[in-house]
């Protein structure tokens, strides 16, 4: 598992932001769209293309387009949610899948409760939304949903991880058998004893979409 911190001055202003117990709900939703979108630029470098010959208005020119099958972006329900336009915008052409997970908080295990997805993902490559990489209990679940309907290339948009849940995730998907990275705007000190990242920015769900009563 590769696991990419992006470096970089805009990032971190915008992540310090985020953090602020100040920002408001519509501030955070646009700058956690934004964060998402410079993540996405160094979450891709890998994406599957395939040569083209277009024509331009001087010559012919060679390039590439995105190759078939498209990618599948899978925001995880429901934070993920607020990570879903700012991936879009860099590939709007890309088709998407939902995956609703959630996370027992005594055991700090995940268990699935609803799925949008194509029932064969062979040759697919998968982006995975999903704000905070804390125990790393819903992402190995969701990576390991993912594989077993073949899809063969996975990455993770995380706007934090913990240490600890990188590790875990790690021996988690040993077997796994695909390759598997993480895209990250910072790793922070460690978990809590509730399993929040620490510095952390709080629950991203409650600072996106505010707590339902």
């Amino acid at each position: 598992m590769d696991v990419h911190v992006v470096d970089h001055p805009l990032v971190s202003h915008k992540l310090t932001t985020l953090r602020d117990t100040e920002t408001d709900s519509p501030t955070f939703r646009r700058l956690a769209d934004e964060l998402v979108t410079l993540l996405a630029y160094e979450a891709t470098r890998g994406v599957r293309v395939r040569d083209v010959t277009v024509q331009t208005p001087v010559s012919p020119a060679h390039g590439v387009t995105l190759a078939h099958p498209k990618p599948l972006v899978v925001p995880i329900l429901r934070a993920g949610l607020g990570m879903l336009d700012g991936m879009m915008r860099l590939l709007p052409t890309v088709e998407v899948g939902f995956l609703g997970m959630v996370r027992d908080e005594e055991t700090l295990r995940a268990s699935t409760y609803a799925e949008r997805l194509p029932g064969d993902l062979s040759g697919r490559q998968c982006y995975i939304l999903d704000p905070m990489l804390a125990t790393g209990g819903t992402l190995a679940a969701a990576i390991s949903f993912l594989v077993d309907r073949g899809a063969d290339d996975i990455t993770a948009i995380c706007l934090l991880a913990a240490p600890e849940g990188c590790a875990n995730l790690e021996t988690g998907l040993a077997e796994v058998g695909v390759p598997v990275r993480v895209v990250t705007a910072a790793m922070d000190e460690r978990l809590d004893e509730n399993g929040y990242i620490v510095p952390g920015l709080g629950d991203a769900g409650d600072r996106l979409y505010g707590v339902a009563q």
